[in-house]
C-alpha cells in the first residue's frame, strides 16, 4: 500500500525536506514560488534577487508591505516565507546571479533550480550555468493573461537559446527611469508622464529618477546593510507628480524645468550610473530660448507627422500640448482625469514632444510624429492570477523532476481564451536540443558579419560577446596559428587593443576567433565575414550558424507565429507580427527581480505552433515548433486580429 504524507508519495514528500532548490528572482513570479515551495514540503531553498521593494510592487508580490519599501526582495520574501513554514530552510541573497560568485560549482548545490526573471541576459546566463552544471532548469513567464512553464535538462531537452529570439523589448523600471539608452524608453516614460501629470496616477508608472535602481548604490557594504535591514521601517513618503503640477498651475516652463533640467541634475549625481554610459545633458528653457532667438530654425520638408523637429522645435510642442490639456482638464472640473488615446492630437504631440526632448537629453536621434506614435501602442499589464498559476505550475513539473519521471514533464502554455477543446492550459511535448543551437550544440559555433576595418575590438566585446551572445567576461584568441590574445577577462591585460580595429590584428573574411568564458563553462566559434555593405548604423549581423552547418529544410513544420513585446526583455518573444487587438493601450508593468536590459514577448498560439518562453511580467518568449497533429490541434489562437508590437515593461 502507497503510504501518503497530505497529497504526495511519503517518499516523495522525504525527497522534498532534503532537496536543496534555488529560486532566482523575488518578484511577481517569485513571490508566489517561494509561498508555494514551502506549503508543499521544500525545507532547504535558497533564493537570489538583486533588486529591492518598491511602492509600485505592492499590488502583485504579496509577500511585501508598505513597511519593506526599499529593502531586498530576496531577504524579505524569506522572511515572509518563513511565517507558512517556521521549519524551512531558506537562505536569501541580495545579489546579482551574474555575479562570479555564483559559479558552476555554486550551482551544481542544487537538485533543481527554478527561474522567475524579467529579463533576457539573466535568463541566459543561468540556462548557461545549469547547462554546465547539468542542473535541471524550469523556466517561466507571464504576459499579461498568457503564461509559460518549460522544463530544460542538457541533453534531452532545448535550451533557452536553443531558438532565435527577436530583439528583447523588455524594460527594468530604473531603465525608463534613470538610464533610457533606446526611444521607446524615452516614449514610455513619456506616456507614463502623461498619466502622471493629466490622467489616473499608478505608482507603476512614477516617472522620477529611481533613487534604488540597484546600480547606482553597487557598493558592497550599502548592499549588505540594505539586505539585513528588514527590521527597520521602510516606508517611503512620495509627493504627488500630480499635486505638485497642479500647485504650478500647470506651468508649462516649470514643468519643463522641473523634468528636463532639475531631475537630470539629480540623475548626474548618481555618479556610478554614468561610469560606463555617457552622461546626459540638462535642458534649461530659458538658455533654450535666448538661442532659438539668436538663430531661426531651418525649415523641415516633408509631411507633417513624419517631420523631425529641433530641440526648440519640441518644446514648443511642449509647451503649446500643455496649454491645451491644462484647458482639458479645466473644462471637465474638479478632480477630472484625461485618457491618454494616441488619436488625441493634443496628448500626441505631448508625448512626442516629451519623448524626444528626453532622447536629446540621453543623446539619442529624435523621431517623428509619426514614429512616435506607431511604437506608443500596445502595451500589456502584469496580472497578479497569472503569476499565482504558472507558479503553481512550476511546483508541478518541479515534482516530477524529484519523482524521477522527468520524461514526463511538458510546456504549458496558459492561454488567455479556451482553445478548439475548451482548455485554458495547454501542455505540448518539450522539444528536443537544437543541433544549431551555438550554446548547447556539441561544438558552439555562429558566423558573424561585419566590416573588420570599421569594427573595434570594444564593440567585439561589448556588442556582439556580450550583448548578442550573453557572454559575461569573454576571452577571445585568434586562431591564426600563434594563438593571438584579442580580448583578456583579466582587467587591464588588453585594453590597449579596444579602440583597434579588427583588421589591425590581421581579421579578414574567413578569420576564426575562439571566445571562452571560463564562469559559464562555455566555449563559441566565430567565423568572421568581413563586409562593407551593412545596412546604415547595423554594426553586424549574425548569419547562423558556420557555413557547414546550415540548418536542415524543415518539411513537417509550421513557421510559428508570435507576438513581440515591445517590457523589451531587456530579452526575444515570439516571431509572428500578430498581437492581441482587444486593447490598443496595454502593457507590462514589474520593477522586478535582475538588473537587465530587457522586452519579453507575448507569444501567441496558433494553430500549428506553439509559443514562446515568455519572461515574467514581461512576457518574454522563446519559439516552440509542432510536434505532432495532436498538439497542433490543441493549440487555439489567443488573439490574431491585428498586426503590431505589444510593449511590456518591468
Amino acid at each position: 500500500m502507497i503510504q501518503m504524507v497530505g497529497s504526495l508519495r511519503e517518499e516523495l514528500a522525504d525527497s522534498l525536506s532534503t532537496s536543496k532548490v534555488l529560486v532566482v528572482g523575488a518578484g511577481g513570479i517569485g513571490c508566489e514560488l517561494l509561498k508555494n515551495l514551502v506549503l508543499t514540503g521544500f525545507k532547504n531553498i535558497e533564493v537570489i534577487d538583486l533588486d529591492t521593494i518598491d511602492v509600485s510592487n505592492l499590488n502583485r508580490q504579496f509577500l511585501f508591505q508598505k513597511k519593506h519599501v526599499g529593502k531586498s526582495k530576496a531577504q524579505v520574501a524569506k522572511e515572509s516565507a518563513l511565517q507558512f513554514c517556521p521549519s524551512a530552510m531558506i537562505t536569501a541573497y541580495h545579489d546579482s546571479i551574474m555575479n562570479p560568485d555564483y559559479n558552476v560549482e555554486f550551482f551544481r548545490k542544487f537538485v533543481l533550480v527554478m527561474n522567475a526573471l524579467d529579463n533576457r541576459a539573466a535568463r541566459n546566463h543561468v540556462n548557461r550555468m545549469c547547462l554546465a552544471a547539468d542542473i535541471p532548469l524550469i523556466e517561466s513567464g507571464t504576459a499579461g493573461y498568457l503564461g509559460q512553464v518549460t522544463v530544460i535538462k542538457k541533453g534531452m531537452t532545448e535550451c533557452y537559446e536553443c531558438q532565435p529570439k527577436p530583439t528583447q523589448k523588455t524594460f527594468p523600471g530604473c531603465t525608463i527611469r534613470n538610464t533610457p539608452s533606446e526611444p521607446i524608453h524615452c516614449i514610455v516614460w513619456a506616456k507614463y508622464l502623461f498619466n502622471q501629470l493629466f490622467g489616473e496616477e499608478d505608482a507603476d508608472q512614477e516617472v522620477s529618477p529611481d533613487t534604488a535602481d540597484p546600480e547606482a548604490a553597487w557598493n558592497p557594504e550599502d548592499t549588505a546593510a540594505r539586505a539585513t535591514a528588514s527590521e527597520k521601517d521602510g516606508d517611503i513618503k512620495r509627493i504627488s507628480t500630480k499635486e505638485w503640477a497642479r500647485s504650478t498651475g500647470y506651468d508649462p516652463v516649470k514643468l519643463f524645468n522641473k523634468l528636463f533640467k532639475d531631475d537630470i541634475m539629480y540623475l548626474l549625481t548618481m555618479d556610478k550610473l554614468w561610469k560606463k554610459r555617457k552622461a546626459p545633458t540638462p535642458l534649461d528653457w530659458q538658455q533654450l530660448e535666448k538661442s532659438a532667438c539668436s538663430q531661426e530654425e531651418s525649415p523641415v520638408s516633408g509631411l507633417k507627422d513624419q517631420q523631425v523637429l529641433g530641440v526648440w522645435g519640441h518644446c514648443q510642442l511642449f509647451r503649446n500640448s500643455v496649454e491645451t490639456l491644462r484647458s482639458q482638464l479645466k473644462e471637465k472640473g474638479e478632480g477630472a482625469e484625461l485618457v491618454w488615446d494616441k488619436d488625441d492630437p493634443p496628448a500626441m504631440d505631448f508625448v512626442t514632444a516629451a519623448a524626444n526632448l528626453r532622447m536629446h537629453i540621453f543623446s539619442m536621434n529624435m523621431k517623428s510624429r509619426f514614429d512616435v506614435k506607431s511604437m506608443a501602442g500596445n502595451i500589456i499589464p502584469a496580472i497578479a492570477t497569472t503569476n499565482a498559476v504558472i507558479a503553481g505550475l512550476i511546483v508541478l513539473e518541479g515534482l516530477k523532476i524529484l519523482s524521477g519521471e522527468i520524461e514526463s514533464c511538458r510546456t504549458i502554455f496558459l492561454n488567455k481564451c479556451p482553445n478548439l477543446r475548451k482548455k485554458l492550459l495547454v501542455p505540448c511535448i518539450l522539444d528536443p536540443p537544437s543541433n544549431n543551437c551555438y550554446v548547447c550544440a556539441s561544438k558552439p559555433e555562429v558566423t558573424v558579419k561585419l566590416n573588420v576595418s570599421k569594427t573595434v575590438v570594444l564593440s567585439l566585446q561589448d556588442k556582439i560577446l556580450k550583448e548578442r551572445f550573453g557572454m559575461v567576461a569573454p576571452d577571445v584568441q585568434i586562431e591564426d596559428g600563434k594563438g593571438t590574445i584579442l580580448i583578456s577577462s583579466e582587467e587591464g591585460e588588453t585594453e590597449a587593443n579596444n579602440n583597434k580595429f579588427l583588421s589591425d590584428f590581421g581579421i579578414r573574411n574567413g578569420s576564426r576567433l575562439q571566445a571562452d568564458d571560463f564562469l559559464q563553462d562555455y566555449t563559441l566559434l566565430i567565423n568572421v565575414l568581413h563586409s562593407e555593405e551593412l545596412e546604415r548604423d547595423v554594426e553586424f549581423e549574425v548569419v547562423g550558424e558556420a557555413p557547414d552547418k546550415a540548418p536542415p529544410p524543415q518539411t513537417n513544420q509550421v513557421e510559428g507565429n508570435s507576438i513581440i513585446n515591445g517590457n523589451k526583455d531587456s530579452a526575444q518573444p515570439s516571431t509572428s507580427s500578430k498581437v492581441p487587438a482587444q486593447e490598443d493601450d496595454v502593457m507590462i508593468v514589474d520593477s522586478d527581480d535582475e538588473e537587465g536590459t530587457s522586452t519579453g514577448s507575448a507569444a501567441a498560439a496558433p494553430h500549428s505552433t506553439k509559443r514562446k518562453h515568455q519572461d515574467e511580467d514581461a512576457g518574454e518568449t522563446s519559439i516552440k515548433r509542432p510536434r505532432t497533429a495532436q498538439s497542433s490541434a490543441e493549440m487555439s489562437p489567443v488573439d490574431n486580429d491585428e498586426d503590431g508590437d505589444i510593449i511590456a515593461l518591468d
